[in-house]
């Protein structure tokens, strides 16, 4: 502890500080604390997640309250729920031993008659998210105009989320004479145009360099076919037995329907995404913390503050769309001085986007490939037999050992093992018996494997064969090659369907499915609307594929006009009740075609690539 009185942290922070396990201050805290706490001048700071971010800023200003100035003084804004009552419970333990320093978070999903109770008997330091405190500010619930101190923490991620204009505002509503301090794992132009606007006589401190991960991360990628980037990610687990990570997705959709499918597979996961109560959201967080959980499937929003640094893994299912997310995602692992793995699993077309990640974070990912059959079974046989030795020696045991004996004196020892593996693993070697080589060739990192993708659609050696189906809606109901994959990939209980030819005509489309994804597929669409229109899909019967392409299919749907006049309306909702807003119907239910368009002549035949 010498090291944090030596920075100047009063004694009643240290015994806080000593409570918690801290030694010595972390790269972060011995640049940042003595700036905040000995010198007048705003700060810009840079430094991954899991540094040691919240001390930095929070030792020294706590140390500078006053306690019997009743007002708020110390204002920290954060952009999730989650990091917000992480920073505040991590100032509570701090100032365990200052009981006259009074601090309360404030944010969204809860019940704001209770917080503006909570400030009104009076604080010290409030940790809020953005849009929370707009609206306790428009209610005139809570006065920021004496704050000596603002922190902006996670700043890129606040305005990746969208709210500068609730920074603006905030930041707007505290005085000129104040200090900010801003805290980012990355510097985009946005963040740099707040420091310029709202910081005076900045002084940067970086940890690492602007943009750059952690170096106790290592970077893996693994390249593969759209379709098989499910079953990718279930070997990867299933060959990392003491695994303990996050699956990050873009989507609430695909963080539900991954976990629901890895459970299936019998791992222990949950999902978890914007759409769970606060009661949920703490429910699943202390199952994955207590580590009842392998895998969390999370999206990037649901995954800020999570406040757990023994992540061995960080695996994207998808990489983010804006790069500096994914420093962001890879972050949560290699904490606390530990060893962290972050993958990528993508596929051919994404290549670019890997590229334009390692050029940010200035490191080169390096080519896997996606485990066989015999190397998970080799890694999952190893973590049995070290839990075997490793386990504890009962005393007891020795009240039922003959028993055993007798049972087992007939088995030599190779016998004996043979059987307990059979009984243990059985179903795991049979699933991985005879697999498939899954991998892409990456020509540019030397990989090993088939080049799948270039020959997906020729139908030998193995290669993808297709079905092909029509669809009772077309151009005219608004259709789009954009609006049927999004459909595909919303309503169909497999993951990363190969989809071939899309050909939209005007009143019917036909387009091709891989034959693995085929024998389901019309069942899933059975109750799903489109603008209105109950959705009919079909498959094309082998005898029938060889019709000319042009061929459009008029007067295969009986009735469809009726059924549209019927169910069609300006907006429509699909099974669980939510509104689909497709845009393509909003004309009272009228059929309009584009401008100039002839029905008969035949339309292109448009070529979309599948998606994960």
């Amino acid at each position: 502890m010498e090291k944090f009185r030596e920075l100047g942290v009063s004694e009643e922070m240290l015994k806080g500080i000593a409570d918690l396990g801290f030694e010595t201050p972390s790269p972060v805290q011995e640049k940042a604390i003595p700036v905040i706490l000995g010198e007048e001048n705003d700060l810009v700071v840079l430094a991954q997640t899991g540094t040691g971010k919240t001390a930095a800023f929070g030792l020294p200003l706590l140390q500078k309250i006053e306690p019997e100035w009743n007002n708020v003084q110390v204002l920290i804004l954060s952009p999730t729920r989650e990091l917000c009552v992480q920073i505040g419970n991590d100032l509570k333990n701090y100032s365990k031993y200052r009981k006259d320093i009074r601090v309360t978070c404030v944010y969204g999903g809860t019940d704001i008659k209770r917080q503006i109770k909570d400030l009104q008997r009076g604080v010290h330091v409030v940790v809020a998210t953005p849009g929370r405190l707009v609206d306790l500010l428009n209610r005139k619930a809570i006065n920021i105009e004496s704050v000596f101190a603002v922190v902006l923490d996670e700043a890129d991620e606040m305005l990746n989320m969208g709210f500068q204009e609730d920074l603006d505002f905030i930041l707007s509503n505290t005085p000129k004479e104040k200090n900010t301090y801003l805290f980012s794992a990355t510097m985009p132009k946005e963040v740099e145009r707040i420091a310029r606007n709202y910081l005076v006589n900045q002084q940067e401190i970086s940890v690492g360099k602007k943009n750059q991960g952690a170096d106790t991360v290592s970077h893996q990628y693994y390249m593969v076919r759209a379709k098989d980037c499910y079953e990718t990610l279930r070997r990867i687990i299933d060959c990392a037995p003491s695994m303990y990570a996050i699956i990050f997705t873009r989507t609430k959709n695909d963080a539900q329907e991954i976990a629901k499918h890895l459970q299936r597979d019998g791992i222990d996961c949950d999902a978890l995404h914007g759409d769970l109560s606060q009661a949920q959201r703490d429910s699943v967080m202390n199952a994955f913390r207590a580590k009842r959980l392998k895998v969390l499937v999370a999206t990037d929003v649901a995954a800020r503050g999570l406040d757990v640094d023994t992540l061995t893994h960080v695996i994207n299912y998808n990489l983010p769309e804006d790069v500096e997310s994914y420093t962001h995602r890879s972050g949560r692992t290699g904490r606390a001085g530990k060893e962290g793995i972050s993958i990528a699993i993508i596929h051919s077309k994404e290549k670019g986007k890997l590229r334009r990640v390692e050029n940010m974070l200035k490191k080169e990912f390096k080519y896997m490939s996606v485990p066989g059959g015999e190397e998970i079974c080799r890694a999952q046989l190893a973590f049995y037999a070290d839990k075997i030795l490793t386990s504890e020696e009962y005393e007891d045991m020795d009240v039922y050992a003959q028993d055993v004996y007798d049972k087992f004196a007939e088995f030599t020892k190779e016998e004996l093992l043979r059987h307990l593996v059979s009984y243990e693993f059985g179903r795991l070697l049979q699933k991985y018996k005879n697999t498939n080589d899954l991998n892409i060739e990456d020509d540019d990192r030397g990989g090993r494997s088939e080049r799948g993708d270039r020959r997906d659609r020729r139908g030998r050696d193995g290669d993808t064969v297709y079905s092909t189906f029509t669809l009772n809606v077309g151009r005219e109901d608004g259709l789009t090659p954009k609006d049927l994959m999004s459909l595909i990939n919303k309503y169909s209980r497999r993951r990363g369907i190969g989809v071939g030819g899309i050909r939209i005509f005007d009143t019917d489309t036909k387009f091709e499915i891989d034959e693995e994804s085929a024998s389901d597929f019309e069942v899933d669409f059975s109750k799903v609307l489109f603008n209105g229109i109950p959705l009919e899909i079909k498959a094309i019967p082998t005898r029938d594929r060889g019709r000319r392409r042009d061929d459009r299919g008029r007067g295969n749907f009986s009735g469809r006009r009726d059924r549209r006049s019927n169910d069609r309306g300006g907006d429509s909702r699909d099974r669980g009740g939510r509104r689909e807003d497709r845009g393509g119907s909003g004309n009272g239910g009228k059929r309009r075609g584009r401008p100039g368009s002839d029905p008969k002549k035949p339309r292109n035949f448009n070529r979309s690539s599948s998606r994960s």
